[in-house]
């Protein structure tokens, strides 16, 4: 079967190949699966040799391959695309249906269109069975220390404003929770063929893990705080700045989802730490305070109120742990099921025991917060 049009649901100008790229390839072995997907998709380009096409990695995440093709047209002209290869089971983690909204069933037009129609992210081109082709952005990933600067920062709150206002069609419930029992449930019921591993994941008390989960759901309900539509994993590596013109770009939206505001910001909060999870680069109460004012009036950011950056304080603090839970068991699944090369079970007792060392301060100043809040 080869590249098909994608239903005017999905959008006009998208095509879906039912070629797949082989993940675990070098580069220049995948080369020609390459050349062949682009001449499945991209009818214009089948007449076209080898020597029009050139590929090189841009980068490797935990769970995705990232490339950069350049195709040489008949006419001299240079066209650059990206290409994202996901990594092998991340199903399991990810919901590639709602990444890409593609099904009629659940939504009536894909997320990624109208995130890319507000102007965030590149434009999807077309789809294949294990990856996307976007358009290709001319900027660089941020480093992790970028994001904790100031106008770094600012620019960042001001595009999740906006990004947050953005109306995906479909059901508005959010995902949080849902997501999180059910990582808790396929994570809670592993089994490691390597014996060391085995003997690390049964240290984990998993009736302990449950508590927490629903004593975190319990407290943060009382927040009340926004459904958006959240990016739900804004790393340095998916933020993009072309210093030249000074813009800032959001990229993959694999784990967006409708979602509570404070987890958007919590968690990227919690990504100032890098993969290290160096959470002495936490930011501090000035540092949030910062961004929470360019968040809540972009035009305006010394007009905040300090009732309002106490709450919103509160709300991203509670929804940092949440954040915490959530990877952690994501990296349970991930230890079990991915073959990159990183140690996942670490990162689950990392993110974890970050988790127990904030919780009775971030339970704190939650209970603080609504009481003064009953009595007002």
């Amino acid at each position: 079967m080869g590249a098909v049009d994608i239903p005017k649901a999905y959008g006009d100008d998208v095509i879906h190949s039912s070629l797949n790229v082989d993940h675990t390839l070098q580069l220049p072995d995948m080369k020609p699966k390459l050349i062949e997907l682009f001449k499945d998709l991209f009818k214009h380009w089948s007449n076209l040799d080898e020597s029009h096409f050139s590929a090189e990695r841009l980068s490797g995440g935990i769970t995705n391959l990232l490339l950069k093709v350049s195709v040489k047209e008949e006419n001299g002209n240079m066209v650059h695309v990206t290409v994202r290869l996901y990594g092998p089971n991340t199903e399991y983690v990810i919901n590639r249906d709602r990444e890409l909204q593609a099904s009629i069933w659940l939504f009536d037009v894909p997320a990624i269109y109208h995130l890319s129609a507000a102007g965030f992210g590149p434009k999807l081109l077309g789809t294949f069975e294990n990856g996307m082709v976007q358009s290709f952005i001319h900027a660089r990933t941020l480093d992790v220390s970028d994001m904790s600067r100031p106008k770094i920062a600012a620019e960042i709150a001001k595009q999740l404003t906006s990004f947050h206002r953005v109306d995906v069609p479909g059901s508005k419930e959010p995902q949080l929770w849902t997501d999180i029992f059910k990582f808790f449930e396929s994570a809670s019921n592993l089994t490691f063929d390597d014996g060391e591993k085995q003997k690390l994941y049964m240290t984990i008390s998993f009736e302990e893990v449950e508590a927490e989960i629903s004593q975190l759901k319990e407290l943060t309900g009382h927040l009340n705080a926004p459904v958006v539509f959240a990016h739900n994993d804004l790393l340095s590596g998916n933020l993009m700045l072309n210093d030249d013109e000074r813009k800032l770009y959001f990229i993959d939206f694999e784990y967006g989802s409708y979602s509570y505001r404070g987890f958007d910001i919590g968690n990227h909060f919690n990504e100032y730490a890098g993969y290290d999870c160096d959470y002495k680069l936490y930011p501090s109460k000035n540092q949030q305070y910062h961004f929470f004012r360019h968040y809540l009036n972009p035009e305006n950011p010394n007009e905040v109120s300090d009732n309002d950056l106490e709450a919103l304080y509160v709300e991203a603090n509670c929804y940092m742990l949440a954040s915490h839970l959530y990877w952690a068991l994501w990296a349970l699944i991930q230890a079990k099921m991915s073959p990159i090369d990183f140690n996942y079970l670490d990162y689950f007792f990392l993110r974890y025991r970050e988790y127990k060392k904030r919780k009775n301060e971030c339970f704190a100043l939650a209970k603080s917060h609504l009481s003064r809040s009953e009595t007002t």
